[in-house]
């Protein structure tokens, strides 16, 4: 039977949270029937959910940050239940410059649904620090809703805040760790007006046709930050095709594609395009369709706390540093999109259906950190048929004449190869890009589900 994939549902987001807070009133009332016990995995889902709507939600969420976003918010759910068995091992010790994290007392019983939904709650705050006061309430109101069910279930007060509290400090911790990596409020600091932009054939040149109001380039030291994983740091820099604008050249061609695949496409390579295009003013960014899929395999496989905490943690880190690693790649060859190349030596009509990033081209983000999520999912979960729906709420494009139609796949790098092709039929990025980003993603995330997670691993 085929598993739809909804954890935010096919209705308005805003209309499903309206939904969300009435209940969270009508729990927090006076209420004297006991509350059924929440589950390990709707505690994760739920927070997993709330986590994607903030990043919806919150203004000037790039995707560079969004991706950051999910390797602290990840790593913090799995270090607040890590404890709960001595099968699991910490990440302490084991990524770059992570030496110490709080410990469990000794000795002393710990509720670890408290600590979880604690933790959760504190690392989003601290991350998205920027996000409104409605928002921050919605994040106060979920806490408090889990506090009450475990309350109301008699589960005891002493435990629960010692278990709430442990869970705070491994956020602070996580959060104070992450200042130190070069990305803090990096959304005070979007597009950098002063980069000298260096001149060259074949280099990026800020597009007339343009996917946000600025020009300017994205988090162009983005590639400087702190990975998660050391040997991500240490990743050669993958090979180009040499610049050569003649006809029949490899480089020619890699635009000849884009330029001919434009000229077909069908109804279909157009929903494809439009359904991963993930632009920040409008959705979850693309490190939040990444999430928003480890979200809903959470759900589907009913995981409990401390897998649905390693998911979001492999997911998390692997998207966080496939983003450092491409844009260290995307800043260090400075190459240029189909949009200046096709007008100049193919077509000088010709524009892409997509409007381009502010970034340079190679390799493909999309590209990269959907390979470094289905890696991570596929070293965690077996395959199974499901259809992503999140975006079916969204209204018609106009513009391009395209509806968000779902999209159905049998395993989670079928995800990775279309995500990579929306960029191709959006006309954006060259096969080439796509193919090394696919092929960077998937190493990237290897190291990452390399780690030491389970002792005898």
């Amino acid at each position: 039977m085929e598993e739809v994939l909804k954890p935010i549902k096919s209705i308005s987001v805003k209309a499903l949270f309206s939904i969300l807070f009435f209940w969270i009133a009508f729990c927090l009332c006076a209420c004297k029937e006991t509350e059924k016990p929440f589950s390990e995995n709707q505690v994760a889902v739920s927070w997993g959910e709330m986590t994607l709507y903030i990043m919806q939600y919150t203004p000037a969420n790039s995707p560079t940050y969004a991706s950051r976003s999910i390797g602290y918010i990840g790593l913090t759910a799995y270090e607040s239940v890590v404890n709960s068995t001595e099968e699991y091992l910490s990440m302490a010790g084991q990524l770059n410059g992570l030496d110490a994290l709080p410990i469990p007392e000794p000795n002393k019983e710990y509720n670890w649904l408290a600590s979880y939904n604690a933790a959760q709650a504190e690392i989003l705050r601290g991350i998205y620090m920027q996000t409104s006061d409605v928002n921050k309430a919605k994040i106060d109101s979920l806490e408090q809703v889990v506090e009450l069910n475990l309350l109301e279930n008699k589960i005891d007060k002493e435990i629960l805040e010692r278990s709430a509290s442990y869970g705070k400090s491994i956020a602070q911790a996580i959060f104070e760790w992450s200042k130190t990596d070069g990305g803090h409020r990096a959304y005070l600091h979007n597009f950098d007006k002063e980069l000298a932009h260096p001149e060259f054939p074949g280099s990026w040149k800020p597009p007339l046709y343009a996917q946000p109001f600025s020009h300017h380039p994205l988090h162009p030291y983005w590639g400087e930050n702190r990975t998660f994983v050391k040997e991500n740091a240490l990743l050669a820099t993958p090979s180009i095709i040499a610049y050569n604008p003649e006809k029949n050249s490899d480089y020619y061609n890699q635009f000849l594609a884009v330029y001919e695949q434009d000229k077909k496409l069908t109804q279909e390579d157009k929903e494809v395009a439009l359904w991963w295009g993930d632009d920040p003013d409008d959705s979850f960014t693309p490190p939040g369709h990444s999430y928003y899929i480890a979200t809903a395999a959470i759900k589907h496989y009913n995981a409990g706390l401390l897998q649905a905490g390693q998911t979001y943690a492999q997911v998390g880190m692997s998207v966080a540093d496939a983003f450092i690693n491409c844009w260290k790649w995307k800043y260090h060859f400075f190459s240029e999109r189909p949009n200046t190349f096709i007008p100049e030596f193919i077509d000088q009509e010709w524009e892409s259906f997509w409007p381009d990033p502010p970034f340079p081209s190679f390799p493909s983000g999309h590209a990269i950190q959907a390979a470094a999520m289905a890696t991570a999912m596929e070293n965690l979960y077996d395959p199974f048929h499901f259809t992503d729906s999140s975006h079916v709420h969204r209204e018609r494009d106009h513009v391009r004449e395209v509806d968000f139609k779902a999209r159905s796949f049998d395993n989670f790098w079928e995800v990775a190869e279309e995500t990579a092709r929306s960029r191709f039929f959006g006309g954006i990025h060259t096969p080439q890009d796509n193919k090394v980003g696919l092929e960077e993603g998937k190493r990237i995330a290897g190291n990452v589900t390399k780690l030491k997670w389970k002792i005898d691993a």
